[in-house]
């Protein structure tokens, strides 16, 4: 079985530079048109069904990925982007310069302490980790492929657990850019990792 995990469309606060979490901010014409090509270029690929976060960046990502194929899609609350509380909206380079309580998110991701009202990133592993066992996993093997859609630090969260990193190592090798996707396949057992 098939795992496509995919980062949505980029949205106007993205193109400011602003931190997003839980904020339900909309593609911007650059988003839409890129979830638009990554549709066209999957849509002779088979999809049992695409799993979007919420956030309306996401499930429009999720709709233009789909387009007019009858492939279901189902939101799940487990998908959206972690929670940065009350620093949602903040300039993002300044939120993970040096000067900043919270610069460990990318440098050292198990010292991240979240701000008032935030998720801690071992709270959103959790929760992906939760997703995957309780959705995704119990689909092999009658189901070939589905897709995730969602957010760049929700979709660590998932590949965390897929590919059994800690806390320390959530970032892999990186977040993904926008409209990036990454492939997993699942034997029953275990997940691997493959590029496309």
């Amino acid at each position: 079985m098939e795992l496509y995990i995919i980062r949505h469309g980029q949205t106007f606060w993205n193109a400011e530079g602003r931190l997003q979490g839980q904020s339900d901010i909309e593609l911007n014409e650059n988003g839409k048109a890129a979830a638009l090509a990554l549709g066209e270029s999957l849509k002779d690929t088979h999809f049992d069904c695409i799993y979007s976060s919420p956030l309306k960046r996401a499930y429009e990502t999720a709709c233009l990925i789909r387009g007019n194929r009858d492939i279901p899609i189902v939101k799940d609350n487990r998908l959206a982007e972690l929670s940065f509380g009350v620093e949602e909206g903040c300039d993002f380079k300044k939120w993970i310069s040096g000067e900043s309580p919270y610069h460990n998110f990318f440098e050292a991701p198990e010292k991240y302490i979240p701000p008032k009202d935030g998720e801690s990133l071992q709270a959103l592993c959790i929760r992906t980790k939760n997703f995957v066992k309780e959705i995704i996993e119990p689909q092999f093997p009658q189901t070939e492929r589905v897709m995730i859609v969602a957010h760049g630090a929700l979709n660590k969260g998932v590949m965390s657990y897929l590919e059994e990193n800690d806390i320390a190592h959530f970032w892999g090798n990186g977040l993904q850019k926008n409209c990036d996707a990454d492939i997993f396949s699942y034997d029953g057992v275990s997940w691997s990792s493959h590029t496309h």
